[in-house]
């Protein structure tokens, strides 16, 4: 009994590690067709047949060497507070907007203003009060403008004590 418990246990330790042999062929219809049996590979196909050893473990594969070791993860800067530079350029950005837009609107009614006044000038029709309505026009505008402008140098400032504060890098709010 104890011989045939050692053959048992020899044999399920042993014929794992063997592979096995697969026959492959393709039949009239085009189908591949497998089997581990040789005869079982119908007479007619077995010059074709291609003979496959597989194997039931895999062999290690070793790594590629490498020259140098891979660097080390780059960690984002954060400030004190754990926020990143996106999250400072998120804050940032629309009070740029705002500036730009306003300064570019205040650009184009200076022009318009002065182009508009230039053409009165020229025909010579300016009554007092029409250049008095489109000068008090230009100041309400302008005014809109200016304070717009105001509004987001005063929160650009605002923002950029803040990181100051917070340790935030100053390159993230440009």
């Amino acid at each position: 009994m104890k011989t045939f418990l050692t053959f048992l246990t020899l044999i399920v330790f042993v014929l794992p590690a063997h592979g096995a042999t697969i026959y492959k062929w393709v039949d009239k219809n085009g189908v591949i067709n497998f089997t581990d049996d040789y005869e079982k590979v119908p007479p007619l196909y077995r010059h074709q047949v291609q003979k496959e050893e597989e194997e039931d473990f895999q062999k290690p594969v070793p790594p590629a060497p490498s020259s140098q070791p891979p660097p080390p993860p780059i960690e984002e800067e954060r400030d004190i507070y754990g926020r990143g530079e996106a999250w400072w350029r998120e804050k940032v950005h629309p009070w740029k907007e705002k500036l730009r837009e306003a300064k570019e609107n205040l650009d184009r009614l200076r022009q318009e203003y002065s182009d508009k006044t230039a053409t009165m000038a020229q025909k010579g029709l300016v009554s007092r009060a029409r250049y008095q309505a489109e000068t008090n026009k230009y100041n309400e505008e302008k005014a809109k403008y200016e304070a717009q402008i105001t509004e987001a140098n005063e929160m650009l400032e605002k923002l950029s004590k803040e990181a100051k504060e917070s340790k935030a890098n100053l390159d993230w709010l440009k």
